[in-house]
């Protein structure tokens, strides 16, 4: 069904668990009660989607089950976290194309459980480094194993970039995967055996790994995600100009260019974001092309209001809702990077609502959500907003127009 005249497609996120989800073809694109401008959406990006992070719940509409073995790296965490807790012992493998967050998911497993880490590169050892050598102990031979595998404890042993090892050192490893030895090492029993690996589709210089060695392993693939990253973004202190850029253009959150060295990932922006706040330009990290997109997108912030006096409540008539629509991702994610305390929360919702569209009210309320979710001020958010009479009517208006109401719940 075509879209509504007036109305804005919307392509929404639902909560982990889910893949994207075109909820309604036809959804908000009016303004809000008392705006003062035209409704201007992000969809004035020619033939850019709107992506919003967003609890299925929010708009009752039947969300798509993710696939259990694709992933993004929430969704990884939570299901590495079950394979300790439990736990379960089968050796598993996490692919994924190379930047994505394969073995940091791992080490920060590794850290929430209070396990030892230990990553090794089998790409970068002989068979004899992993087997060890043999010595002659009282006329009989044994196997010395070598000093970095585990002999106590508990913890994560990590066999990265297995596939590109040779198919020899691969063959050594199978019987550590499978039997949890080689050679006469034994590893103890507090251990899991995990790897990680890149695809051929990657064009990452990888062996075909053997059907008997894949067949001993459960299987994940890992997905970059904007949520997710935008999250954790938050999370380690990646610049707000960053993360609003890349809301702008989330296609260069993971562009894989195999003719440059250097191109757009999840870890080369973190990369970048070093660089960034150490006044150095980001293209060594993410690429010339990106730097070049990054560097208009931050001249932007000239024109932006005065963001600490819309969240202090006293905006003045000077600080006006943008015309550009990437001025306008820039607002809404600094306004919400901004919003330390649920009071100036919710003194940026006041202002948006009165100042944009539904979408962009919406888009910063999802953001602010997770914000007061990790620093638990959730509960206190949305006793506020319950009394709040414009958070009041715009759900009422956005209701009206979807059939189900936006909420900011403690649950």
């Amino acid at each position: 069904m075509p879209p509504t005249p007036g109305l804005t497609t919307l392509l929404l996120v639902a909560g982990p668990g889910s893949r994207e989800n075109v909820v309604n073809s036809a959804v908000l694109a009016v303004a809000g009660p008392g705006s003062r401008e035209e409704p201007c959406s992000p969809r004035d990006k020619p033939a850019f989607p709107i992506v919003m992070h967003v609890r299925p719940d929010h708009f009752g509409g039947h969300v798509k089950d993710r696939s259990t073995t694709n992933v993004i790296p929430s969704e990884l965490r939570a299901y590495l976290d079950a394979l300790v807790t439990h736990p379960v012992r089968n050796a598993t493998m996490i692919w994924g194309p190379p930047g994505v967050g394969k073995s940091s998911v791992v080490a920060q497993v590794a850290d929430g459980h209070g396990l030892r880490f230990v990553d090794v590169r089998l790409s970068q050892l002989a068979p004899t480094d992993l087997r060890g050598l043999p010595v002659a102990v009282e006329g009989t031979s044994t196997w010395f194993p070598p000093e970095f595998l585990p002999r106590d404890g508990h913890g994560i042993l990590f066999l990265d970039e297995l596939n590109m090892a040779a198919p020899t050192m691969q063959g050594v490893a199978q019987q550590l995967v499978l039997d949890r030895r080689v050679g006469s090492y034994v590893l103890p029993d507090g251990w899991f055996v995990w790897a990680a690996g890149n695809r051929k589709q990657d064009r990452a210089s990888v062996f075909e790994m053997p059907a008997p060695l894949a067949n001993r392993f459960l299987h994940v693939d890992l997905e970059p995600d904007l949520d997710d990253f935008r999250r954790h973004g938050h999370d380690v202190g990646v610049s707000e100009q960053i993360l609003a850029f890349l809301s702008f253009r989330p296609e260069l959150l993971h562009a894989l260019d195999s003719k440059r060295p250097s191109w757009p990932s999840p870890r080369s922006w973190v990369m970048a974001n070093t660089l960034l706040a150490a006044g150095l330009p980001i293209g060594a990290a993410v690429g010339e092309a990106a730097q070049a997109e990054f560097d208009a997108f931050v001249n932007v912030y000239a024109m932006l209001p005065v963001m600490d006096r819309i969240l202090s409540d006293a905006p003045s008539d000077g600080d006006r809702w943008p015309a550009e629509p990437s001025a306008r991702y820039a607002l809404v994610l600094g306004l919400a990077l901004r919003a330390e305390s649920p009071v100036r929360a919710v003194a940026g919702f006041r202002w948006l609502v009165a100042k944009s569209a539904p979408e962009w009210v919406q888009l910063y309320s999802d953001d602010v959500a997770n914000r007061m979710r990790a620093n638990g001020h959730l509960g206190l958010l949305a006793t506020i907003t319950r009394s709040e009479p414009r958070f009041q009517e715009f759900a009422a208006a956005y209701a009206a127009l979807t059939g189900h109401g936006p909420k900011v719940s403690d649950e």
